[in-house]
């Protein structure tokens, strides 16, 4: 898991729970969220830091190799 997924998990149960307690709605889930296009695998990094997609360039956790492209 990467940082930018691990902070979409962090805001989303904090708003659950705010949600909970009173203090704000509970968002809807985005449409495109729920699309199966923007699903991401959960890929081990390359242990050299390598781009699984182009192996002479390091790895920046853009996440093209976990979701297909999309």
């Amino acid at each position: 898991m990467d940082e930018a997924a691990l902070r979409d998990l962090v805001r989303d149960a904090v708003t659950r729970r705010l949600a909970e307690a009173g203090h704000v709605p509970a968002p809807a889930t985005p449409a495109w969220k729920a699309h199966a296009s923007h699903h991401r695998f959960d890929l081990v990094p390359s242990p050299d830091g390598a781009c699984i997609v182009e192996p002479a360039v390091r790895c920046n956790h853009c996440g093209y190799c976990q979701s297909m492209g999309h």
